[in-house]
């Protein structure tokens, strides 16, 4: 495993422990050369799911690509990186258990808004700003006033 810090592949295993859902090993670990931790999570490997984007364009589900544009979205807010691997975890499960390979990109952002409304009001806006194409501040304005309603 590749240290995220100095680059190096030398790392030792300082706690390994099984996620809550048990669908993934969450290790701790040390770098030889920094001497920096970092954490890494170990899963089995699932169905491709196929993403199907607003183009019509088919990609594969990348839920690394779903992680950054949740940390983007909750950047200096009070989220914790167990929160959103925890909620990139939900998202997957219900993919990879419904019958169809195939999902609309829509689809996914409608299970993650939901999620990430409850967890961070503020990401969520942030969220919601990119996957529903706000387009002026008129959008946030109703997103907000929407999300009053539901908070409230």
């Amino acid at each position: 495993m590749k240290c995220p810090y100095c680059g190096t592949t030398e790392s030792s295993v300082l706690e390994s422990r099984i996620s809550e859902d048990e669908q993934s090993i969450r290790r701790r670990r040390e770098c030889e050369r920094c001497a920096k931790r970092f954490t890494t999570y170990e899963r089995v490997e699932g169905l491709d799911l196929v993403v199907i984007k607003k183009d019509g364009r088919r990609e594969s589900f990348d839920r690394d690509k779903l992680r950054k544009g949740l940390m983007k979205a909750t950047w200096k807010r009070p989220v914790t990186i167990e929160q959103i691997e925890s909620l990139v975890e939900e998202v997957e499960q219900k993919l990879r258990a419904r019958a169809n390979k195939e999902v609309k990109s829509w689809e996914i952002g409608k299970l993650v808004v939901t999620r990430l409304r409850k967890l961070d009001p503020v990401g969520y806006i942030l969220f919601a700003s990119v996957y529903r194409d706000f387009q002026d501040i008129d959008d946030f304005k109703r997103e907000i006033e929407r999300l009053g309603k539901h908070v409230t």
